[in-house]
């Protein structure tokens, strides 16, 4: 497997298990989760939230690197420059996903008090899937069409820390799992060849 296969198939992972927790959250809500678990609600939260929003994160610099990339590609590259620019200018950055988790946490512990799941997940959860996957989808195809493997590393910005990062913060999430949530388990996605 060469450099570029390894940054894909972890940046696939981040996906997979980001859809994974998001969908863990929207099935019950995620402090809602927790009430007759003895209230590890609030713990497994917090997990999903520490995960995403990093992730999340991690995907919106690299979209910004991406950008970057694109404004400085040679002349002879235009039709790569174009259509990368293209897929970055979709709806579904990482940014707007934030936001959306951001309002289902404090839906979420409105929900909690009253005792009841917050929709709001559901709908992060749905934007996540939809929107967000549909926008990655695109990008990472333009940029397997272009990309060297040194463009790759410096998009990605992936190294050993922030693989160990990923598994530790995914690990948190299968750890503070309440007895009747499921993670669902998605077989990660093969890198496409172009």
């Amino acid at each position: 497997m060469n450099e570029i296969e390894l940054i894909r198939r972890q940046l696939a992972a981040e996906r997979t298990h980001a859809g994974a927790v998001a969908s863990a959250c929207a099935a019950v809500g995620a402090r809602a989760a927790g009430k007759a678990d003895g209230g590890r609600g609030a713990e497994f939260a917090q997990a999903c939230v520490d995960y995403l929003v990093c992730v999340l994160a991690w995907f919106e610099e690299r979209d910004q690197r991406a950008g970057d990339l694109a404004h400085r590609l040679r002349p002879a590259e235009t039709s790569a420059q174009r259509t990368l620019a293209e897929a970055l200018a979709q709806p579904g950055r990482s940014r707007e996903a934030l936001e959306k988790l951001e309002r289902a946490v404090a839906a979420d512990n409105d929900a909690a008090r009253r005792g009841d799941a917050c929709g709001l997940w559901r709908e992060f959860a749905h934007y996540f899937e939809s929107v967000w996957s549909v926008r990655r989808e695109t990008i990472d195809a333009r940029l397997a069409r272009s990309l060297r493997a040194l463009d790759w590393r410096a998009v990605a910005g992936i190294d050993a820390d922030s693989i160990l990062e990923e598994r530790r913060r995914y690990g948190r999430v299968r750890d503070a799992l309440p007895a009747h949530v499921a993670l669902p388990e998605a077989a990660l996605p093969a890198p496409q060849s172009h």
